[in-house]
Protein backbone atom coordinates (compact mmCIF):
# COMPACT_ATOMS: atom_id res chain seq x y z
CA UNK A 1 0.00 0.00 0.00
CA UNK A 2 1.80 3.36 -1.38
CA UNK A 3 1.28 6.27 0.53
CA UNK A 4 -1.63 7.90 -1.12
CA UNK A 5 -3.57 5.24 -1.01
CA UNK A 6 -2.75 4.97 2.83
CA UNK A 7 -4.14 8.69 2.95
CA UNK A 8 -7.31 7.89 1.34
CA UNK A 9 -7.62 4.42 3.75
CA UNK A 10 -7.79 7.34 6.37
CA UNK A 11 -10.07 10.27 4.86
CA UNK A 12 -12.82 6.87 5.21
CA UNK A 13 -12.04 5.68 1.34
CA UNK A 14 -11.66 1.88 0.10
CA UNK A 15 -9.69 1.62 -2.72
CA UNK A 16 -11.79 0.65 -5.93
CA UNK A 17 -10.42 2.46 -9.21
CA UNK A 18 -6.90 0.98 -10.83
CA UNK A 19 -4.14 2.36 -9.35
CA UNK A 20 -1.09 2.13 -11.68
CA UNK A 21 -0.84 5.82 -12.87
CA UNK A 22 2.41 8.02 -11.94
CA UNK A 23 2.90 10.98 -14.09
CA UNK A 24 -0.91 10.86 -15.98
CA UNK A 25 -1.24 13.50 -13.57
CA UNK A 26 1.02 16.06 -15.32
CA UNK A 27 -0.29 14.83 -18.66
CA UNK A 28 -3.95 15.37 -17.89
CA UNK A 29 -2.63 18.72 -16.69
CA UNK A 30 -0.95 19.55 -19.53
CA UNK A 31 -3.75 18.48 -22.32
CA UNK A 32 -6.10 21.17 -21.13
CA UNK A 33 -3.81 23.70 -21.99
CA UNK A 34 -0.72 24.04 -24.31
CA UNK A 35 -2.72 25.52 -27.72
CA UNK A 36 -5.96 26.56 -26.52
CA UNK A 37 -5.02 30.44 -26.51
CA UNK A 38 -5.11 30.40 -29.73
CA UNK A 39 -9.15 29.87 -29.98
CA UNK A 40 -10.21 33.36 -30.31
CA UNK A 41 -8.83 36.64 -31.56
CA UNK A 42 -8.09 38.16 -28.14
CA UNK A 43 -3.68 37.06 -28.72
CA UNK A 44 -2.77 39.51 -25.91
CA UNK A 45 -4.59 38.05 -23.42
CA UNK A 46 -2.07 36.04 -21.42
CA UNK A 47 1.54 38.06 -21.49
CA UNK A 48 0.94 39.21 -17.55
CA UNK A 49 -1.80 37.15 -16.25
CA UNK A 50 0.10 33.77 -15.49
CA UNK A 51 1.57 35.10 -11.28
CA UNK A 52 -2.34 34.49 -10.46
CA UNK A 53 -2.28 30.56 -11.90
CA UNK A 54 0.92 30.33 -9.52
CA UNK A 55 -0.79 31.65 -6.49
CA UNK A 56 -3.86 29.47 -7.28
CA UNK A 57 -1.94 26.55 -8.21
CA UNK A 58 0.21 26.84 -4.82
CA UNK A 59 -3.51 26.97 -3.27
CA UNK A 60 -4.79 23.75 -4.69
CA UNK A 61 -1.00 21.95 -4.24
CA UNK A 62 -1.43 22.15 -0.31
CA UNK A 63 -4.51 21.05 -0.17
CA UNK A 64 -4.55 18.25 -2.75
CA UNK A 65 -1.10 16.88 -0.73
CA UNK A 66 -3.49 16.81 2.69
CA UNK A 67 -6.60 15.24 0.80
CA UNK A 68 -5.64 12.71 -2.22
CA UNK A 69 -9.24 12.16 -3.47
CA UNK A 70 -11.11 11.49 -6.94
CA UNK A 71 -14.20 14.56 -5.58
CA UNK A 72 -11.16 16.63 -5.23
CA UNK A 73 -12.88 20.19 -5.02
CA UNK A 74 -16.02 19.35 -3.19
CA UNK A 75 -13.99 16.51 -0.41
CA UNK A 76 -11.45 19.36 0.47
CA UNK A 77 -14.61 22.12 0.87
CA UNK A 78 -16.39 19.55 2.99
CA UNK A 79 -13.51 19.03 5.28
CA UNK A 80 -12.03 22.52 5.49
CA UNK A 81 -15.48 24.15 6.09
CA UNK A 82 -15.66 22.28 9.31
CA UNK A 83 -19.48 20.34 10.35
CA UNK A 84 -21.34 23.02 10.58
CA UNK A 85 -21.06 24.84 6.41
CA UNK A 86 -19.39 21.11 5.09
CA UNK A 87 -22.21 19.89 3.89
CA UNK A 88 -23.38 22.81 2.23
CA UNK A 89 -19.84 23.86 1.07
CA UNK A 90 -19.47 20.69 -0.62
CA UNK A 91 -22.72 20.67 -2.03
CA UNK A 92 -21.96 23.88 -4.06
CA UNK A 93 -18.53 23.18 -4.58
CA UNK A 94 -19.70 19.60 -5.85
CA UNK A 95 -22.34 20.89 -8.58
CA UNK A 96 -19.94 23.70 -9.52
CA UNK A 97 -17.28 21.52 -10.38
CA UNK A 98 -19.81 19.16 -12.55
CA UNK A 99 -21.00 21.66 -14.68
CA UNK A 100 -17.50 23.22 -15.11
CA UNK A 101 -16.23 20.19 -16.31
CA UNK A 102 -19.02 18.87 -18.50
CA UNK A 103 -19.10 22.55 -19.87
CA UNK A 104 -14.79 21.81 -20.50
CA UNK A 105 -15.89 18.40 -22.84
CA UNK A 106 -17.99 20.99 -24.35
CA UNK A 107 -15.16 23.67 -25.04
CA UNK A 108 -12.65 21.03 -26.55
CA UNK A 109 -15.38 19.79 -28.77
CA UNK A 110 -16.21 22.82 -30.11
CA UNK A 111 -12.63 24.23 -30.49
CA UNK A 112 -11.55 21.00 -31.94
CA UNK A 113 -14.59 21.14 -34.70
CA UNK A 114 -13.80 24.43 -35.56
CA UNK A 115 -10.28 23.63 -36.00
CA UNK A 116 -11.62 20.73 -38.47
CA UNK A 117 -13.87 22.74 -40.08
CA UNK A 118 -10.71 25.11 -40.94
CA UNK A 119 -8.89 22.02 -42.34
CA UNK A 120 -11.62 20.50 -43.97
CA UNK A 121 -11.83 24.28 -45.89
CA UNK A 122 -8.08 24.57 -47.03
CA UNK A 123 -8.06 20.79 -48.19
CA UNK A 124 -11.14 21.27 -50.75
CA UNK A 125 -9.94 24.60 -51.64
CA UNK A 126 -11.11 28.22 -49.74
CA UNK A 127 -13.57 30.17 -48.57
CA UNK A 128 -12.59 32.28 -52.05
CA UNK A 129 -12.31 28.83 -53.62
CA UNK A 130 -15.01 27.06 -53.53
CA UNK A 131 -14.02 25.01 -50.32
CA UNK A 132 -16.00 22.90 -48.15
CA UNK A 133 -17.38 25.10 -45.27
CA UNK A 134 -19.22 22.73 -42.92
CA UNK A 135 -22.58 24.28 -42.46
CA UNK A 136 -24.17 24.29 -38.95
CA UNK A 137 -25.94 20.85 -39.26
CA UNK A 138 -22.37 19.12 -40.05
CA UNK A 139 -20.31 21.25 -37.44
CA UNK A 140 -23.27 19.58 -34.64
CA UNK A 141 -22.41 16.44 -36.18
CA UNK A 142 -18.26 17.08 -35.17
CA UNK A 143 -19.02 18.19 -32.38
CA UNK A 144 -21.24 15.17 -31.43
CA UNK A 145 -18.73 12.86 -32.80
CA UNK A 146 -15.50 13.99 -31.01
CA UNK A 147 -17.79 13.52 -27.51
CA UNK A 148 -18.90 10.25 -28.48
CA UNK A 149 -15.45 8.99 -29.61
CA UNK A 150 -13.85 10.54 -25.96
CA UNK A 151 -16.41 8.69 -24.00
CA UNK A 152 -16.28 5.33 -25.97
CA UNK A 153 -12.11 5.97 -25.07
CA UNK A 154 -12.77 6.42 -21.51
CA UNK A 155 -15.41 3.57 -21.53
CA UNK A 156 -13.77 0.44 -22.86
CA UNK A 157 -9.73 1.96 -23.55
CA UNK A 158 -8.39 2.79 -20.61
CA UNK A 159 -4.83 0.60 -21.66
CA UNK A 160 -5.36 2.61 -25.05
CA UNK A 161 -5.56 5.86 -23.09
CA UNK A 162 -2.70 5.62 -21.03
CA UNK A 163 -0.77 5.26 -24.46
CA UNK A 164 -2.43 8.06 -25.67
CA UNK A 165 -1.50 10.40 -22.61
CA UNK A 166 2.32 9.30 -23.35
CA UNK A 167 1.84 10.55 -27.00
CA UNK A 168 -0.36 13.72 -25.83
CA UNK A 169 2.38 15.62 -24.05
CA UNK A 170 4.92 15.06 -26.58
CA UNK A 171 2.40 16.16 -29.33
CA UNK A 172 1.94 18.92 -27.16
CA UNK A 173 5.24 19.50 -26.28
CA UNK A 174 7.18 19.44 -29.52
CA UNK A 175 3.45 20.11 -31.81
CA UNK A 176 4.16 23.43 -29.87
CA UNK A 177 7.66 24.07 -30.44
CA UNK A 178 6.78 23.58 -34.39
CA UNK A 179 4.21 26.33 -34.71
CA UNK A 180 6.16 28.36 -32.64
CA UNK A 181 9.44 27.95 -34.89
CA UNK A 182 8.00 27.59 -38.29
CA UNK A 183 5.37 30.46 -38.16
CA UNK A 184 7.57 33.41 -37.79
CA UNK A 185 10.43 31.93 -39.93
CA UNK A 186 7.53 31.14 -42.76
CA UNK A 187 5.57 34.59 -42.34
CA UNK A 188 6.71 37.13 -45.42
CA UNK A 189 6.65 40.04 -43.13
CA UNK A 190 6.67 40.20 -38.64
CA UNK A 191 4.78 42.58 -37.08
CA UNK A 192 7.00 44.83 -34.91
CA UNK A 193 7.67 44.76 -31.40
CA UNK A 194 5.80 48.22 -30.57
CA UNK A 195 2.35 45.95 -32.25
CA UNK A 196 3.03 43.03 -30.19
CA UNK A 197 3.08 45.13 -26.78
CA UNK A 198 1.93 48.20 -27.15
CA UNK A 199 -0.46 48.60 -30.06
CA UNK A 200 -4.13 47.80 -29.04
CA UNK A 201 -6.91 46.91 -31.23
CA UNK A 202 -10.78 46.56 -30.60
CA UNK A 203 -12.56 45.45 -33.86
CA UNK A 204 -15.46 47.73 -33.65
CA UNK A 205 -16.25 46.62 -36.69
CA UNK A 206 -16.82 42.67 -35.92
CA UNK A 207 -17.57 43.26 -32.12
CA UNK A 208 -19.37 46.29 -31.88
CA UNK A 209 -17.12 46.87 -29.11
CA UNK A 210 -15.34 50.10 -28.95
CA UNK A 211 -14.21 50.89 -25.13
CA UNK A 212 -10.40 50.27 -25.01
CA UNK A 213 -10.60 49.94 -21.16
CA UNK A 214 -13.54 46.83 -22.01
CA UNK A 215 -11.96 45.45 -24.73
CA UNK A 216 -8.84 45.25 -22.00
CA UNK A 217 -11.48 43.19 -19.49
CA UNK A 218 -12.55 40.80 -21.91
CA UNK A 219 -9.15 39.91 -23.43
CA UNK A 220 -8.28 37.99 -20.60
CA UNK A 221 -10.83 35.33 -21.12
CA UNK A 222 -8.69 33.32 -23.14
CA UNK A 223 -6.09 32.88 -20.59
CA UNK A 224 -8.23 31.84 -17.66
CA UNK A 225 -10.03 29.29 -19.52
CA UNK A 226 -7.00 27.90 -20.87
CA UNK A 227 -5.07 27.74 -17.66
CA UNK A 228 -7.78 26.56 -15.66
CA UNK A 229 -8.23 22.90 -15.39
CA UNK A 230 -5.01 22.03 -13.99
CA UNK A 231 -6.65 20.37 -11.12
CA UNK A 232 -7.09 17.22 -13.52
CA UNK A 233 -3.83 15.78 -11.30
CA UNK A 234 -6.58 16.06 -8.39
CA UNK A 235 -9.50 14.20 -10.03
CA UNK A 236 -7.09 11.27 -10.98
CA UNK A 237 -5.28 10.87 -7.54
CA UNK A 238 -7.33 7.53 -6.94
CA UNK A 239 -5.75 6.07 -9.29
CA UNK A 240 -1.96 7.71 -9.49
CA UNK A 241 0.52 6.27 -7.54
CA UNK A 242 1.91 8.58 -4.34
CA UNK A 243 -0.62 11.00 -5.26
CA UNK A 244 -0.06 12.79 -1.92
CA UNK A 245 3.52 13.74 -3.14
CA UNK A 246 2.73 13.57 -7.40
CA UNK A 247 -0.26 15.59 -7.63
CA UNK A 248 1.08 18.34 -6.23
CA UNK A 249 4.33 18.25 -8.27
CA UNK A 250 1.75 17.70 -11.60
CA UNK A 251 -0.22 20.74 -10.54
CA UNK A 252 2.88 23.11 -10.39
CA UNK A 253 5.05 21.81 -12.75
CA UNK A 254 1.31 21.82 -15.55
CA UNK A 255 1.56 25.75 -14.97
CA UNK A 256 5.47 26.24 -15.69
CA UNK A 257 5.15 23.90 -19.04
CA UNK A 258 1.76 25.82 -20.03
CA UNK A 259 2.62 29.52 -18.85
CA UNK A 260 5.66 29.10 -21.37
CA UNK A 261 4.23 27.62 -24.32
CA UNK A 262 1.05 30.16 -23.55
CA UNK A 263 3.48 32.88 -23.86
CA UNK A 264 5.83 31.63 -26.90
CA UNK A 265 2.46 30.19 -28.93
CA UNK A 266 0.65 33.75 -28.20
CA UNK A 267 3.79 35.57 -29.18
CA UNK A 268 4.36 33.38 -32.50
CA UNK A 269 0.85 34.39 -33.94
CA UNK A 270 0.56 37.76 -33.26
CA UNK A 271 4.08 38.28 -34.49
CA UNK A 272 3.10 36.91 -37.54
CA UNK A 273 0.01 38.45 -38.15
CA UNK A 274 0.01 40.04 -42.12
CA UNK A 275 -3.27 42.16 -41.94
CA UNK A 276 -5.18 43.03 -38.50
CA UNK A 277 -8.85 43.65 -40.08
CA UNK A 278 -8.98 41.08 -42.49
CA UNK A 279 -8.77 38.37 -39.95
CA UNK A 280 -11.90 38.99 -39.04
CA UNK A 281 -13.58 39.64 -42.73
CA UNK A 282 -15.87 36.54 -43.41
CA UNK A 283 -14.42 36.85 -47.14
CA UNK A 284 -11.77 35.80 -46.51
CA UNK A 285 -9.90 32.25 -47.38
CA UNK A 286 -11.27 31.22 -43.93
CA UNK A 287 -14.23 32.60 -43.68
CA UNK A 288 -13.42 34.20 -40.64
CA UNK A 289 -14.31 31.30 -38.35
CA UNK A 290 -10.91 30.44 -36.80
CA UNK A 291 -8.41 33.56 -36.44
CA UNK A 292 -5.54 31.08 -36.14
CA UNK A 293 -6.53 29.47 -39.43
CA UNK A 294 -5.89 32.95 -41.56
CA UNK A 295 -2.49 33.89 -39.28
CA UNK A 296 -1.63 30.33 -40.65
CA UNK A 297 -2.90 30.48 -44.25
CA UNK A 298 -1.91 34.15 -44.80
CA UNK A 299 2.06 32.79 -43.74
CA UNK A 300 2.40 29.72 -45.71
CA UNK A 301 0.19 30.81 -49.01
CA UNK A 302 2.39 34.12 -48.66
CA UNK A 303 5.55 32.20 -48.73
CA UNK A 304 4.55 28.84 -51.01
CA UNK A 305 1.45 29.93 -52.51
CA UNK A 306 -0.41 26.77 -51.21
CA UNK A 307 -1.99 26.18 -48.20
CA UNK A 308 -0.17 22.36 -46.92
CA UNK A 309 1.74 23.92 -44.39
CA UNK A 310 -1.11 25.62 -42.72
CA UNK A 311 -2.83 22.68 -42.90
CA UNK A 312 -0.42 20.67 -41.05
CA UNK A 313 -0.22 23.03 -38.56
CA UNK A 314 -3.99 23.13 -37.83
CA UNK A 315 -3.83 19.39 -38.26
CA UNK A 316 -1.54 19.88 -34.29
CA UNK A 317 -3.89 22.29 -33.12
CA UNK A 318 -6.92 19.85 -33.44
CA UNK A 319 -4.55 16.94 -32.16
CA UNK A 320 -4.38 19.29 -28.87
CA UNK A 321 -7.89 19.89 -28.73
CA UNK A 322 -8.67 16.07 -29.22
CA UNK A 323 -6.06 15.49 -25.93
CA UNK A 324 -7.35 17.89 -23.95
CA UNK A 325 -11.42 16.41 -24.24
CA UNK A 326 -10.13 13.29 -23.79
CA UNK A 327 -8.71 14.14 -20.32
CA UNK A 328 -11.57 16.61 -19.57
CA UNK A 329 -13.87 13.46 -20.14
CA UNK A 330 -11.65 11.73 -17.83
CA UNK A 331 -12.25 14.01 -14.97
CA UNK A 332 -15.61 14.77 -15.10
CA UNK A 333 -16.97 11.24 -15.04
CA UNK A 334 -14.25 10.84 -11.78
CA UNK A 335 -16.26 13.97 -10.26
CA UNK A 336 -19.73 12.70 -11.10
CA UNK A 337 -18.45 9.19 -9.86
CA UNK A 338 -17.25 10.90 -6.94
CA UNK A 339 -20.26 12.81 -6.02
CA UNK A 340 -22.51 9.66 -7.14
CA UNK A 341 -20.66 7.89 -4.41
CA UNK A 342 -21.96 10.05 -1.76
CA UNK A 343 -25.19 10.21 -3.02
CA UNK A 344 -25.29 13.78 -4.26
CA UNK A 345 -26.88 13.41 -8.08
CA UNK A 346 -30.38 11.95 -8.66
CA UNK A 347 -30.11 8.39 -9.34
CA UNK A 348 -26.66 7.65 -7.83
CA UNK A 349 -26.59 4.41 -7.36
CA UNK A 350 -26.42 4.13 -11.54
CA UNK A 351 -23.52 6.99 -11.81
CA UNK A 352 -21.66 5.27 -8.96
CA UNK A 353 -20.77 1.58 -10.70
CA UNK A 354 -17.87 0.67 -11.58
CA UNK A 355 -17.64 -1.33 -14.83
CA UNK A 356 -16.68 -5.14 -13.45
CA UNK A 357 -13.92 -5.60 -16.39
CA UNK A 358 -12.31 -2.00 -16.83
CA UNK A 359 -12.94 -0.92 -13.48
CA UNK A 360 -13.83 2.58 -14.96
CA UNK A 361 -16.85 4.66 -13.96
CA UNK A 362 -18.47 4.03 -17.08
CA UNK A 363 -22.36 5.36 -16.43
CA UNK A 364 -20.39 8.66 -15.46
CA UNK A 365 -18.78 8.76 -18.30
CA UNK A 366 -22.05 8.64 -20.55
CA UNK A 367 -23.64 10.56 -18.86
CA UNK A 368 -21.09 13.54 -19.18
CA UNK A 369 -21.11 13.24 -22.75
CA UNK A 370 -24.97 13.30 -22.65
CA UNK A 371 -25.02 16.35 -21.00
CA UNK A 372 -22.20 17.84 -22.80
CA UNK A 373 -24.28 16.85 -26.35
CA UNK A 374 -26.88 18.41 -24.96
CA UNK A 375 -25.35 21.71 -24.16
CA UNK A 376 -24.71 22.06 -28.15
CA UNK A 377 -27.60 21.87 -29.26
CA UNK A 378 -27.98 25.45 -29.06
CA UNK A 379 -25.01 25.42 -32.00
CA UNK A 380 -27.92 25.20 -34.95
CA UNK A 381 -29.13 29.03 -34.33
CA UNK A 382 -26.58 30.36 -32.44
CA UNK A 383 -23.24 32.37 -33.22
CA UNK A 384 -22.13 32.72 -29.31
CA UNK A 385 -22.14 28.66 -28.18
CA UNK A 386 -18.41 28.71 -28.14
CA UNK A 387 -18.21 32.01 -25.66
CA UNK A 388 -20.92 30.76 -23.79
CA UNK A 389 -19.75 27.25 -23.17
CA UNK A 390 -16.28 28.61 -22.18
CA UNK A 391 -18.30 30.88 -19.63
CA UNK A 392 -20.36 28.19 -18.35
CA UNK A 393 -17.03 26.14 -18.26
CA UNK A 394 -14.51 28.33 -16.75
CA UNK A 395 -17.24 29.82 -13.82
CA UNK A 396 -18.06 26.39 -12.88
CA UNK A 397 -14.09 25.45 -13.08
CA UNK A 398 -13.26 28.61 -10.92
CA UNK A 399 -16.30 28.90 -8.74
CA UNK A 400 -15.16 25.22 -7.39
CA UNK A 401 -12.10 26.37 -7.02
CA UNK A 402 -13.06 29.35 -4.78
CA UNK A 403 -14.99 26.96 -2.35
CA UNK A 404 -12.07 25.52 -0.50
CA UNK A 405 -10.05 28.25 -0.96
CA UNK A 406 -12.09 30.57 1.14
CA UNK A 407 -12.65 27.52 3.61
CA UNK A 408 -9.09 27.00 3.51
CA UNK A 409 -8.61 31.43 4.38
CA UNK A 410 -10.97 31.09 7.37
CA UNK A 411 -10.28 27.66 8.62
CA UNK A 412 -8.31 27.19 11.93
CA UNK A 413 -5.16 26.08 11.86
CA UNK A 414 -5.25 23.25 14.70
CA UNK A 415 -7.95 21.50 12.38
CA UNK A 416 -5.89 20.93 9.29
CA UNK A 417 -3.81 18.09 9.22
CA UNK A 418 -0.73 18.87 6.48
CA UNK A 419 0.86 16.85 4.22
CA UNK A 420 4.19 16.78 2.58
CA UNK A 421 3.20 20.29 0.36
CA UNK A 422 2.44 22.83 2.99
CA UNK A 423 2.70 26.70 2.52
CA UNK A 424 2.84 28.05 6.66
CA UNK A 425 2.68 31.42 6.97
CA UNK A 426 1.68 32.35 3.43
CA UNK A 427 -1.08 30.30 3.19
CA UNK A 428 -3.94 33.10 4.06
CA UNK A 429 -2.13 35.64 1.75
CA UNK A 430 -2.21 33.19 -1.18
CA UNK A 431 -5.34 32.00 -0.68
CA UNK A 432 -6.87 36.02 -0.20
CA UNK A 433 -5.48 36.84 -3.76
CA UNK A 434 -6.45 33.54 -5.32
CA UNK A 435 -9.81 34.21 -3.87
CA UNK A 436 -10.73 37.79 -4.73
CA UNK A 437 -8.74 36.58 -8.23
CA UNK A 438 -11.61 34.13 -8.98
CA UNK A 439 -14.65 36.71 -8.06
CA UNK A 440 -12.94 39.04 -11.07
CA UNK A 441 -12.59 36.17 -13.26
CA UNK A 442 -16.39 35.22 -13.10
CA UNK A 443 -17.33 38.25 -13.00
CA UNK A 444 -15.74 39.25 -16.31
CA UNK A 445 -17.34 35.70 -17.96
CA UNK A 446 -20.38 36.66 -17.26
CA UNK A 447 -20.25 40.19 -19.85
CA UNK A 448 -21.46 40.39 -23.19
CA UNK A 449 -18.57 39.62 -25.62
CA UNK A 450 -20.60 41.31 -28.97
CA UNK A 451 -22.41 44.31 -29.29
CA UNK A 452 -25.08 45.58 -30.15
CA UNK A 453 -26.92 42.42 -27.84
CA UNK A 454 -29.23 40.64 -29.39
CA UNK A 455 -30.50 37.20 -30.08
CA UNK A 456 -27.70 35.74 -31.89
CA UNK A 457 -24.86 37.42 -30.08
CA UNK A 458 -26.50 37.05 -26.67
CA UNK A 459 -23.88 35.59 -24.16
CA UNK A 460 -26.49 33.05 -22.57
CA UNK A 461 -24.10 32.25 -20.08
CA UNK A 462 -25.50 34.17 -17.16
CA UNK A 463 -28.89 32.24 -17.71
CA UNK A 464 -27.89 28.68 -18.30
CA UNK A 465 -25.81 28.98 -14.73
CA UNK A 466 -28.63 31.22 -13.30
CA UNK A 467 -31.24 28.67 -13.34
CA UNK A 468 -28.98 25.46 -12.92
CA UNK A 469 -27.89 27.19 -9.86
CA UNK A 470 -31.58 28.07 -8.86
CA UNK A 471 -32.10 25.05 -9.42
CA UNK A 472 -29.87 23.27 -7.32
CA UNK A 473 -30.13 26.10 -4.41
CA UNK A 474 -34.00 25.89 -4.41
CA UNK A 475 -33.33 21.52 -4.47
CA UNK A 476 -30.55 22.17 -1.12
CA UNK A 477 -33.42 24.19 0.96
CA UNK A 478 -36.09 22.38 0.15
CA UNK A 479 -34.70 18.63 0.19
CA UNK A 480 -31.21 17.96 0.21
CA UNK A 481 -30.00 19.54 3.43
CA UNK A 482 -31.87 17.17 5.28
CA UNK A 483 -29.59 14.28 3.72
CA UNK A 484 -27.07 15.47 2.34
CA UNK A 485 -23.98 15.14 4.42
CA UNK A 486 -21.02 15.35 2.59
CA UNK A 487 -18.38 13.30 1.56
CA UNK A 488 -19.62 9.53 2.60
CA UNK A 489 -16.86 7.05 4.23
CA UNK A 490 -17.22 3.75 2.68
CA UNK A 491 -14.37 2.08 4.76
CA UNK A 492 -13.74 1.79 8.85
CA UNK A 493 -9.90 3.51 9.07
CA UNK A 494 -9.66 1.94 12.08
CA UNK A 495 -9.98 -1.65 11.01
CA UNK A 496 -10.09 -1.79 7.19
CA UNK A 497 -13.68 -2.48 6.71
CA UNK A 498 -16.17 -1.44 4.12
Amino acid sequence: MDSGEKRLNELGYKQELRREMCSQGLRRCTDRACCTQGQRAWFGVGLWSHSSFGLLGSSRRRTLSSFPTTGSLYFWAAHLAGPVWGPFASWCCAWLETIGLVAGIGTQAYAGSQTLQSIILLCTGTNKGGGYFAPRGVFLAMYIGLTLIWAFLNTFALEVIAFIDIISIWWQVIGGLIIVITLPLVSLSTQPASFVFSHFETAPDSTGIRSSAYAAILSLLVSQYSLYGYDAAAHLTEETRGADKNGPIAILSSIGIISIFGWAYILALTFSIQNFDYLYDVSNETAGAFVPAQILYDAFHGRYHNSSGAIILLFIIWGSFFFGGLSITTSAARVVYALSRDQGIPFSSIWKKVHPKHKVPSNAVWLCAGLCILLGLPILKLDVVFTAITSVCTIGWVGGYAVPIFARMVMAEKNFKAGPFYLGRARRPICLVAFLWICYTCSVFLLPTSYPIKWGTFNYAPVALGVCMSLIMLWWILDARKWFKGPVRNIDSQNGKV
